[in-house]
């Protein structure tokens, strides 16, 4: 059963950092790309950044350009998003999610909230 676990949200303050986990089981992800999505209240998921299993190729969205990296723990099958200098617009519910070997994002966690107050 293909597991993916997000953790590390909370109540920051703007400005501050974060780091999200997600942690991943049942999928062998050599072939597979790994991303971090968010939902803000009342808007639709947007996709934040990505990072290829195979050789940690990183790929982010201009809003989060230089203020987010993805990283990833091999041995732990885990991967990061380190949050930088976080703005009120972050606050969301931040997903992960691996795709199918289609390419397709197929599997997701259950998210964690993140809450940048000003």
């Amino acid at each position: 059963q293909v597991q993916l676990v997000e953790s590390g949200g909370g109540l920051v303050q703007a400005g501050d950092s974060l780091r999200l986990s997600c942690a991943v089981s049942g999928l062998t992800l050599n072939h597979h790309g790994i991303g971090w999505f968010r939902q803000a209240p009342g808007k639709e998921r947007e996709f934040v950044g990505s990072i290829r299993w195979n050789d940690g190729e990183t790929f982010y969205v201009d809003p989060v350009k230089g203020r987010f990296t993805i990283s990833r723990d091999i041995a732990e099958k885990t991967i990061y998003l380190q949050m930088n200098s976080l703005k009120s617009e972050d606050t969301a519910i931040y997903y992960c999610a691996a795709t199918s070997p289609l390419g397709r994002y197929a599997y997701w966690g259950q998210g964690t909230q993140v809450t940048v107050s000003s």
